[in-house]
């Protein structure tokens, strides 16, 4: 059995069927003006130049993210240079609390950043993840996405800093009962928000078309205060979904079962960037 979440976290239940938000979280959020600048470090944003502007085809570039939760564990090396085509390795790091379900941890991560050079986007959904972000990253993460429901706005603020000091792209995610707007306080110091189009915790789960609208919504709010973050849809992305999904705004497509299940993966992830990029045009 799942122990309770306290009550002080953002999203608070024995089960994610019934996390809602918290109060607390929706009052900061809509209540939010105070316009946050983007580290002032002198980093260049991925993909922009050194003037800070966005290459073309950078971030309106969609790009792939298969996800190894699909791939065969028990041969997982060759799983992964079979996509090495796509634009990033996505791992699904979970915990058995804040979703129900474990997949893998840091161990693993340190492999798979041995055998590939692709950029790991690495998604973390686990309770306080605060306690674990710095030792994913010297793991070898290049993007860490971190949930706005996995902590108290106070923790995420401070779990972003350390990730920005350990020198990883940051993301932050919401899960499809989430609203948009709980974004505000950090969208203009994120590399990429991931909107989720399943409930987190399970691969192979069909794509929830009702949270469309929230894409779109992230998208407008991106373009007004941070057009260079990138945008990642998670759930359920095949040959049909991926056109509704960048349609709406997405620029990073995460497939697991749609890859990994395809009898010729490189193949699938060429045909999901030409459809993708097909209904981008």
């Amino acid at each position: 059995m799942l122990r309770a979440r306290p009550q002080h976290h953002l999203y608070h239940a024995d089960c994610p069927d019934d996390w809602a938000p918290h109060p607390l979280a929706i009052t900061i959020c809509r209540g939010t003006e105070k316009s946050v600048a983007r580290a002032g470090s002198g980093e260049v944003p991925m993909g922009a130049n050194e003037t800070g502007q966005m290459q073309k085809g950078a971030a309106d570039m969609v790009k792939i993210a298969p996800s190894i939760l699909s791939a065969d564990f028990a041969n997982l090396e060759r799983e992964i240079r079979q996509i090495k085509t796509a634009d990033y390795v996505h791992v699904d790091v979970m915990d058995g609390c804040f979703v129900p379900n474990i997949s893998i941890g840091i161990p693993v991560v340190e492999s798979i950043r041995r055998v590939t050079d692709l950029p790991l986007d690495v998604h973390l959904m686990i309770d306080r993840p605060s306690r674990y972000v710095e030792a994913f990253a010297k793991a070898g993460a290049d993007l860490l996405t971190i949930h706005v429901e996995a902590d108290i706005p106070e923790e995420i603020s401070r779990t972003i800093a350390v990730m920005k000091n350990v020198g990883v792209q940051v993301g932050l995610s919401i899960k499809p009962k989430t609203p948009a707007e709980i974004l505000l306080p950090w969208i203009e110091i994120l590399d990429l928000v991931l909107v989720m189009t399943v409930e987190p915790g399970f691969g192979g789960q069909s794509f929830m078309e009702d949270q469309l609208p929230k894409i779109r919504t992230v998208r407008q709010m991106l373009r007004e205060k941070n057009p260079l973050c990138e945008l990642e849809v998670d759930g359920g992305i095949d040959l049909r979904t991926c056109r509704l999904a960048v349609e709406a705004g997405a620029n990073v497509l995460v497939a697991g079962s749609a890859v990994y299940g395809a009898p010729d993966i490189p193949a699938r992830i060429a045909d999901l960037r030409r459809c993708a990029s097909m209904q981008q045009d």
